[in-house]
């Protein structure tokens, strides 16, 4: 039998273990010039714009939310399919999670829905760039303007990812990346947010360290409440080894994507029922290769059954309005049906640089044998 194919897999090559070690043996371990260095050249690839990095892509969002000003009783819309973190951020800092039903075709927030959502005390949008995929940006952005909202875009998947021919992050409001295990490149865990100016990087590197600013050899003041979201150099080091690979990265996976769509056939939705994902390959960084399986299976089932086949699935994601922390603020079945029927039958197939062409044949035919029998 093939041996285990997991539906990720992280690739560093020896050229990024050798710089851990050598920062392991440089005595800097926690945030220092490697750090610097990844946010330069990070800012370098956003066109020149401020970067922060940080120990993971969730604290990126509240400290973007906490620089805009939002708190207790001000409402952030944002899509309930995503991974709890979107949500839970708008909740740690005091204010309205307001889900707006996904777009069945992109299986982002739908924009449409978003407008409807408004309303006096609306401060902020939470956009989702699912498997890496963004939104309508032009739209967005002109609905941000219309009602003064500011934008905190969650692009936790779609570092690489493109908006006519610009990366996203090089434009718009904040910018929030993450780099843990399975994104296309990783830090190990951490995050980077992109801000608009130097005044909101001063304070993200106050919310970052305890709200501390130094001056001086023995200069400290604290001036806001900030946590421990620093970024290590061990960190960073990985993440430099994996920036410089981000092109071939993404050219890989867009390569990958290519092929299941081939080896699939253009019967396959047909044939089986299941839905295919939105064949961008302008703009998509092909994180994931996420199918919407048939109803007459359940993905429990199918992924049973997909082991048994030795592949590896995910699943990306429950629908956030249904666990019971946002049952408790009255969010329940049948509010934002088309994400509840994603949510339940959405998985993600194996989709990685190091995968070969070979194994997306082998999940291809897996897969169909799975539906088909």
């Amino acid at each position: 039998m093939n041996e285990f194919l997991p539906f990720s897999r992280p690739s560093i090559d020896e050229a990024t273990i050798t710089s851990v070690a050598e920062t392991l043996r440089s005595g800097w371990i926690t945030s220092g010039p490697k750090v610097q260095e990844f946010e330069r050249q990070l800012s370098e690839y956003f066109e020149g714009r401020p970067v922060r990095t940080f120990n993971s892509g969730t604290c990126t969002m509240e400290i973007a939310l906490r620089i805009a000003g939002i708190g207790h009783g001000d409402e952030v819309i944002t899509t309930p399919i995503s991974w709890v973190a979107t949500a839970n951020v708008i909740l740690e800092v005091g204010a309205i999670p307001v889900f707006a039903d996904v777009d069945s075709i992109t299986r982002n927030i739908d924009l449409n829905k978003v407008e409807a959502a408004i309303t006096p005390r609306t401060k902020a949008i939470i956009p989702v760039y699912l498997a890496g995929k963004p939104v309508d940006m032009e739209r967005l952005y002109k609905i941000a303007a219309r009602h003064k909202l500011r934008v905190i875009e969650d692009a936790a998947q779609a570092i690489g990812s493109t908006w006519q021919g610009k990366p996203i992050g090089s434009f718009g409001d904040f910018v929030s990346f993450s780099f843990q295990a399975n994104k296309n490149i990783t830090t190990s865990e951490g995050g980077c947010l992109v801000l608009n100016n130097a005044e909101e990087a001063a304070l993200a590197e106050k919310y970052r360290l305890q709200g501390v600013t130094r001056s001086g050899y023995d200069g400290i003041e604290v001036d806001v409440l900030g946590g421990k979201f620093n970024m290590t150099d061990i960190a960073a080091a990985i993440g430099l080894g994996q920036f410089a690979q981000l092109n071939v990265i993404t050219a890989q996976r867009r390569k990958l994507a290519r092929h299941y769509f081939a080896i699939l056939g253009k019967d396959f939705e047909v044939e089986t029922g299941a839905q295919l994902p939105l064949a961008d390959f302008e703009n998509t960084n092909w994180h994931l290769f996420q199918v919407v399986l048939p109803e007459r299976i359940t993905r429990a089932d199918f992924m049973a059954r997909m082991k048994d086949k030795n592949i590896g699935i995910g699943y990306h994601y429950a629908p956030i309005h249904l666990f019971k922390l946002y049952r408790a603020l009255d969010f329940k079945e049948g509010m934002f049906p088309i994400a509840e029927r994603i949510g339940r039958q959405i998985v993600s197939l194996p989709m990685f640089s190091a995968m070969s062409e070979h194994e997306v044949e082998r999940t291809c035919v897996a897969m169909c044998e799975v539906l088909k029998n």
